[in-house]
């Protein structure tokens, strides 16, 4: 995930030497050769265009962060820039020319095609085609800002450098803002947009889209430019929290992608743990956009189907076409590797229902692979999803698992809806008190909306859905297969009604945030759920129920001080008035009266313990009293990340969970 930041991070980067790299032989020539000073401007032809640039040669500006003396000159600027589209122009409060040396001086400004570079100095070779700036040299482009103090660079031999290279930028309207032209509008925002660090920020609440970034030095030698280390951070309040560690980058264009390469780099928290991992030989395409890079190391526990604890290593994406990409993830599996036997398949030959057995574990058998196809087809979003539990060729029919999805929002009855078909091979469904069920093939389409909204307070939220799908799974009774056509039909309403609420005076957060990115709302409030299902069957069956559920939530503390400082309780009752009787084991409505129960608390610092489960409360049930569903965890929780480990123990599964949260 927030490795593909950083490649927007080297793409934008790269873009910002191309201004310094208009070709291999440009010949830069000077209008007036006349020696001169004062606030000046002068006119530099460019006789060729650029090479792997031009195709982005209109896209970004550099500017200065001297607020008032650039207005001022802005006027003139543009004015001479429109004359001639291909011309350099050089304006600042001294000029002179010595020896086919140019000298300026003071707030310059340097524009082409749109491009603006501002700097305290600059000093152009014309023999040498050498160009050299210092101080305050700026890049602005919208929402993305760039920082650097010194830059040199010559034309003929192709290398040069930047030093103390800072920015700030947006993944959000990064391709947008490089498409779009200067404006003086902009002008008013350099001076805010080049303080990085801000003193207050507010939430993006499920996305990060803002990121601070830092580099001692890039160097420039023919098509490839390198850094020994590149910092990049989430954290707009500090540097310090969260840092992704670059190291060894080095960026090659390739006709319209970029290539990169780095070595082993290193996720590091609080200034103190460092978390090694491996970025890889990856390219970018300007036109398939920037994709997002996930953890590559991926350590989990899965009792049922992998015995136990795993590792797993995802590989780069590969492009199987313009369209399409498949990610690969072997996994090694620890536990079964030691233990020597395997309890996750049935006896050779038996039905993929029957029960579990002991048997032993082969080296084939002490690997997994986990994969994943995605792509788009005319307006329609693919993915087919594959899961390995084994190698042996026996075992392979009860190995392998398959779900496939295809997608698209259509216009229906005014509304947007997604609809998709799907396919699916051997798939696992926990279905409360009735346990894991087994869906051993199937196929069919689904229709849902969802709908969000807030009136007089009250936050509300709307899912309504239709299906119809051929299936082959468990019997409800029996452990037999049995294959039917089910259709369904579905609606639920959630509200939360504020009972007793304190809202924060503010929703920004700063330094004294320490644990939590936006402000908490404290008080009581009461959560209700209206569900009705409608389920019928080939053979004539159908089953129903109408579900109704109430409960309070509180919340508790502000998550600021170091201990006790922060509890939320809900307590959540639903009932289900059910009628008829599934076919399937994995979809039966079987559990009446259950009472969910959530529970977080702080304890000391960040650490916070995440708990909560479904108590079945069905009086006739077998396992009356007991929880069906659960899952517990203890976190680490900051402002701008959170690291855990949990546990499910309804379906033995478990691993480690991060997260980074973002702001603006």
């Amino acid at each position: 995930m927030t490795l593909g930041i950083a490649k927007k991070f080297i793409f934008t980067s790269f873009l910002f030497i191309n201004f310094i790299q208009p070709t291999k032989s440009a010949d830069l020539q000077k209008i007036n050769n006349g020696s001169t000073k004062g606030n000046l401007s002068k006119k530099v032809d460019i006789k060729k265009s650029f090479n792997f640039s031009n195709s982005f040669s209109n896209t970004f500006h550099i500017i200065s962060s001297n607020h008032k003396l650039l207005n001022k000159n802005s006027g003139p600027l543009k004015a001479d820039i429109q004359d001639n589209y291909n011309q350099i122009l050089i304006q600042s409060d001294q000029q002179s020319e010595l020896n086919g040396i140019i000298y300026a001086e003071g707030n310059v400004i340097v524009e082409y095609r749109g491009k603006i570079l501002k700097a305290d100095n600059l000093i152009y070779d014309k023999s040498l085609k050498k160009i050299s700036a210092n101080g305050n040299i700026a890049l602005v482009i919208e929402d993305q800002v760039f920082k650097t103090s010194e830059l040199e660079y010559s034309f003929i031999d192709e290398k040069g450098y930047l030093l103390d290279v800072k920015g700030s930028f947006n993944t959000d309207t990064l391709m947008d803002d490089l498409s779009a032209n200067f404006s003086s509008s902009d002008l008013n925002k350099i001076k805010t947009l080049l303080e990085f660090k801000k003193s207050e920020v507010l939430n993006t609440p499920g996305k990060v889209v803002n990121w601070l970034f830092s580099t001692d030095k890039i160097t420039i030698d023919g098509e490839k430019w390198r850094s020994k280390k590149a910092v990049f951070s989430n954290d707009l309040l500090e540097f310090k929290q969260v840092r992704i560690v670059i190291n060894s980058l080095e960026v090659i264009p390739e006709a319209e992608k970029l290539r990169f390469k780095s070595s082993i780099n290193h996720l590091i928290f609080d200034e103190k743990l460092s978390i090694p991992f491996w970025v890889g030989d990856r390219t970018l395409s300007r036109a398939g956009g920037i994709s997002n890079v996930d953890n590559r190391w991926n350590l989990g526990y899965e009792n049922l189907d992998k015995d136990g604890y795993f590792i797993g290593r995802k590989f780069n994406p590969i492009d199987i076409s313009d369209d399409f990409t498949l990610d690969l993830e072997p996994q090694f599996l620890i536990q079964r590797s030691l233990k020597g036997y395997t309890k996750s398949f049935v006896n050779n030959g038996e039905s993929i229902t029957s029960e579990r057995v002991k048997r032993n574990a082969n080296l084939e058998d002490y690997f997994a692979l986990k994969s994943k196809i995605k792509g788009r087809i005319n307006n329609w979003d693919l993915e087919i999803d594959k899961n390995l539990s084994s190698f042996s060729f026996e075992k392979f029919s009860d190995a392998f698992r398959l779900k496939t999805k295809f997608s698209k929002e259509i216009n229906f009855l005014d509304s947007n809806w997604d609809k998709s078909l799907y396919g699916i091979y051997r798939e696992r469904v926990w279905n409360g008190s009735l346990g894991e069920a087994e869906i051993y093939s199937g196929y069919g389409s689904k229709l849902q909306k969802e709908n969000s909204w807030v009136v007089n307070g009250i936050k509300k939220r709307e899912t309504f859905s239709l299906g119809l799908a051929d299936i082959t799974a468990e019997a409800l009774n029996t452990k037999i297969l049995v294959t039917n056509l089910k259709g369904n039909v579905f609606y639920a309403l959630d509200q939360e009604f504020p009972l007793s609420i304190k809202d924060p005076k503010s929703k920004s957060v700063d330094v004294s945030y320490k644990y939590i990115s936006e402000p908490i709302t404290k008080g009581l409030t009461l959560n209700t759920r209206l569900e009705a299902s409608y389920s019928f069957y080939e053979n004539g069956e159908h089953q129903d129920y109408l579900g109704l559920g109430m409960g309070p939530e509180l919340t508790l503390g502000n998550f600021k001080n170091k201990t006790f400082d922060y509890t939320r309780i809900s307590l959540f009752p639903f009932y289900r008035f059910n009628s008829g009787e599934s076919v399937f084991k994995f979809d039966q409505n079987n559990d009446n009266f259950t009472l969910n129960i959530a529970y977080d608390q702080q304890l000391f610092g960040p650490i916070i313990l995440k708990s909560e489960g479904t108590l079945n409360l069905t009086s006739d049930a077998e396992n009356y009293g007991e929880f069906i569903n659960s899952k517990i965890s203890l976190n680490w929780k900051k402002r701008s990340y959170e690291l855990g480990i949990y546990y499910q123990p309804h379906n033995q599964a478990g691993g480690v969970s991060f997260n980074l949260f973002g702001f603006r």
